[in-house]
């Protein structure tokens, strides 16, 4: 860039190259949004208007089309979704780095990582616990209490649905249909696409709950220096765990971390969606009903 280039679509100054067309911040934004949203425009001059400066605010039809002859393409267009993952998974990555840092200082070689026979035995317990929870039938839905780590685990990437109990299978649009907002929706579908990248084990998965369920900062604990050792407990073996079966990836205890940190950005946001579902009075199937707390 040499500072004089001007925009393909409308004349103005260019900032770079954007969706391969070198154009304008403007151009740019308007383009991204356009694709997105799926817009549909229609010129009041019939599709005739010279695109410049001035045009680009009148028409928007022709200001679309001079986008696409000029070479932009739409699948170089991330989501809104696709773009809230890439800052997400960003910010996992530097946070990882960070707590990377602060734990390495000048020492000698460390033991290699042993798991202790208590923690062998506890892991084993969670697992089972957590099997035993999975077979539960609908029938057995009263009983089941469904967190958000759990629903993040069956996530199907391949149909963007999650799988309740053993055959009940809702994506994005039947949760919305339910009356969900897509504010919420997305979310819960980013952060269960997310937590099915990492490919975690059972053991992984029932420790990161375990970790989750004792934790101190919760409304109403009482004892919470005695709920902070119970989830130390759990914490320890999960890097343990971790540094035995993922001795090459030293940014996945911290990742998984900071997952527990995301899941409490869409706990606040879950509350405020259930609080607003009461206050409508909207009906949701007897499942989700029950998932969520919200009384038919």
């Amino acid at each position: 860039m040499l500072g004089n280039e001007v925009c393909s679509v409308c004349g103005d100054k260019a900032s770079g190259f954007h969706y391969n067309v070198l154009s304008c911040e403007g151009c740019k934004g308007f383009f991204r949004r356009s694709v997105i949203k799926g817009a549909q425009y229609v010129c009041k001059n019939g599709g005739r208007c010279e695109m410049d400066m001035y045009m680009r605010r009148k028409c928007q039809e022709c200001r679309f089309r001079k986008c696409q002859e000029a070479g932009m393409r739409e699948q170089c267009v991330l989501s809104e979704e696709q773009i809230q993952l890439k800052k997400l998974k960003k910010q996992e990555d530097e946070q990882a780095r960070t707590v990377i840092v602060r734990q390495t200082s000048p020492s000698p070689p460390s033991v290699p990582p042993k798991m202790t026979p208590e923690q062998l035995v506890m892991i084993e317990k969670l697992v089972a616990a957590q099997h035993q929870c999975n077979q539960r039938s609908f029938t057995d839905r009263l009983k089941v209490t469904v967190m958000l780590l759990e629903t993040s685990r069956r996530y199907n990437p391949e149909t963007e649905s999650i799988t309740f109990l053993k055959d009940l299978s809702y994506n994005r649009d039947d949760f919305a249909k339910a009356g969900l907002q897509f504010e919420f929706i997305n979310p819960i579908f980013g952060f269960s696409k997310g937590m099915n990248e990492l490919q975690l084990s059972d053991a992984e998965y029932a420790l990161l709950i375990a970790i989750s369920i004792f934790s101190a900062d919760r409304p109403n604990v009482q004892d919470q220096p005695l709920v902070e050792r119970l989830q130390h407990t759990y914490v320890e073996a999960l890097h343990s765990y971790i540094c035995i079966h993922r001795p090459n990836d030293h940014l996945m205890f911290p990742r998984m971390l900071m997952k527990l940190v995301n899941l409490r950005t869409l706990s606040s946001v879950h509350s405020e969606q259930v609080f607003a579902l009461r206050l409508q009075d909207k009906k949701l199937p007897p499942l989700l009903s029950e998932i969520w707390d919200v009384n038919e």
